[in-house]
């Protein structure tokens, strides 16, 4: 016996997973990013020029697994291009973009000598980083439609 349809269970309004590689790959810019920013803090409050380097190794990585998360929403932005539902996924494209463009910019300023590397401009770079890294993983986690 079948059931009625129901607006709740039926598209658009069905909550879909993300695909798992998606997911595993947005949780490390989340991780690394996160944890550079827990490091600069740290190094604003020791002097310690280690853990700077710390953090410019933690941005690094980011970038590394952000890349392929750009590219994957990009290319899922172009698959909606002509849904309706495309605002969740322009969001979501945006938050990735920031991060990745934040995180860039945040490894060429790391790149400086002592204090100019993390200074107000590297925190302010980190946090922006984690909070995009963070915003987009609530948006992709929280999506009431399809997701690549």
């Amino acid at each position: 016996m079948a059931t009625a349809p129901s607006p709740l269970t039926d598209p658009p309004y069905r909550r879909h997973a993300p695909h798992p590689l998606h997911a595993n790959l947005l949780a490390f810019p989340v991780a690394l990013f996160s944890s550079a920013l827990l490091s600069d803090i740290t190094y604003l409050n020791s002097a310690e020029m280690q853990w700077s380097n710390f953090s410019a190794w933690l941005i690094t990585g980011g970038l590394i697994f952000g890349a392929p998360v750009l590219l994957w929403s990009a290319i899922a932005l172009l698959r909606r291009r002509k849904l309706p539902t495309r605002t969740p996924a322009l969001a979501y494209f945006l938050l990735i973009l920031i991060m990745w463009i934040a995180g860039l910019v945040n490894a060429f300023k790391h790149s400086q000598d002592a204090w100019s590397s993390v200074g107000t401009a590297g925190v302010t770079l980190s946090a922006l980083s984690t909070v995009a890294a963070i915003a987009a993983a609530w948006l992709l986690h929280a999506a009431k439609e399809p997701r690549a």
